[in-house]
C-alpha cells in the first residue's frame, strides 16, 4: 500500500486536509442530544469565503449520518474527498483511545467507506488516512488491495481536544513548511470546537509568507 508524507519541498505549497471522524460514541453523542453537530459549517465557510483548496477525509459513519452534506462537499470544486475508514478505529493496538479493528476485517473496513464514499462522490479520490495516523506492515499489507493510498500526518494540527484557536494557529505557524500536508479536523463538535476560530489566521499568515494552497492531488503533482 502506497503512502504520501509530503509533498515536493522545493515548491511554496501546503495541502490543508480536514478529517471528519464519527465513531459509534460520537454517535450516541448525537442520538443522546449531548452534541448538536458533527459538521463544522463556519469551518468550510470560511474556508469558501477564503477560496483555500482543501482535501477532506470522510469516515464511513460521517458520510451516512451526513449524507447531504458529502454530496454538498462533492460538489464544491474547492474540495475533493477521500476515505477515513468506516468508524475511526484503528489499525494498530494501542493507538490513543481508538478501538482497534482485528486483522480479517481490516479490509472489509476500508472498502465499505470507500463504497459509501462513491456513491456520494463521483469524483470521489482514492486518498485514505488512517485514524490516528497509526499504522504498521501488517495494515499496509492487508489494505493493498484496496487499492487506496495513505495520506500521513506532516503537520498535525493539534486541534483534536485544543483548549483554544491560539494553540492550533502556533502548531500550524511553527511546523509548515513547502510541501507540507496539514492535518486539522472537520467535525467541530466536542472533539475538535476551535478549528473554525484557527483557520483564518493559518491562511492569512501563512498566505502572507507565500505559500500557495492546493489540494492534496494538486500537490502531487509533478
Amino acid at each position: 500500500m502506497p503512502i504520501v508524507q509530503h509533498g515536493p519541498r522545493d515548491k511554496p505549497r501546503i495541502a490543508l486536509t480536514f478529517d471528519a471522524d464519527l465513531t459509534v460514541a460520537m454517535r450516541r453523542r448525537l442520538t443522546n442530544g449531548t452534541v448538536k453537530s458533527y459538521y463544522n459549517d463556519a469551518l468550510v465557510q470560511h474556508l469558501r469565503d477564503l477560496k483555500v483548496p482543501a482535501t477532506l477525509f470522510l469516515t464511513g459513519l460521517w458520510m451516512e449520518q451526513y449524507p447531504d452534506r458529502t454530496r454538498e462537499l462533492a460538489a464544491d470544486p474547492l474540495f475533493e474527498l477521500g476515505t477515513h475508514t468506516y468508524d475511526h478505529r484503528a489499525f494498530t493496538k494501542h493507538c490513543y483511545t481508538l478501538g482497534t479493528v482485528a486483522r480479517p476485517d481490516m479490509l472489509t473496513d476500508v472498502r465499505r467507506a470507500v463504497t459509501i464514499l462513491d456513491g456520494l462522490d463521483p469524483h470521489a479520490t482514492r486518498w485514505f488516512r488512517f485514524p490516528g495516523g497509526c499504522y504498521d506492515g501488517t495494515a499496509l499489507h492487508e489494505l493493498a488491495p484496496a487499492g487506496v493510498t495513505a495520506v500521513g500526518l506532516d503537520v498535525p494540527g493539534a486541534d483534536g481536544f485544543a483548549k483554544s484557536p491560539k494553540s492550533i494557529v502556533k502548531q500550524v505557524l511553527g511546523h509548515a513548511r513547502n510541501g507540507s500536508i496539514v492535518v486539522l479536523h472537520l467535525h467541530g463538535g466536542d472533539n475538535a470546537p476551535y478549528t473554525d476560530e484557527a483557520i483564518v489566521p493559518i491562511v492569512t499568515e501563512l498566505r502572507a509568507k507565500g505559500y500557495e494552497f492546493v489540494t492534496v492531488t494538486e500537490l502531487m503533482k509533478p
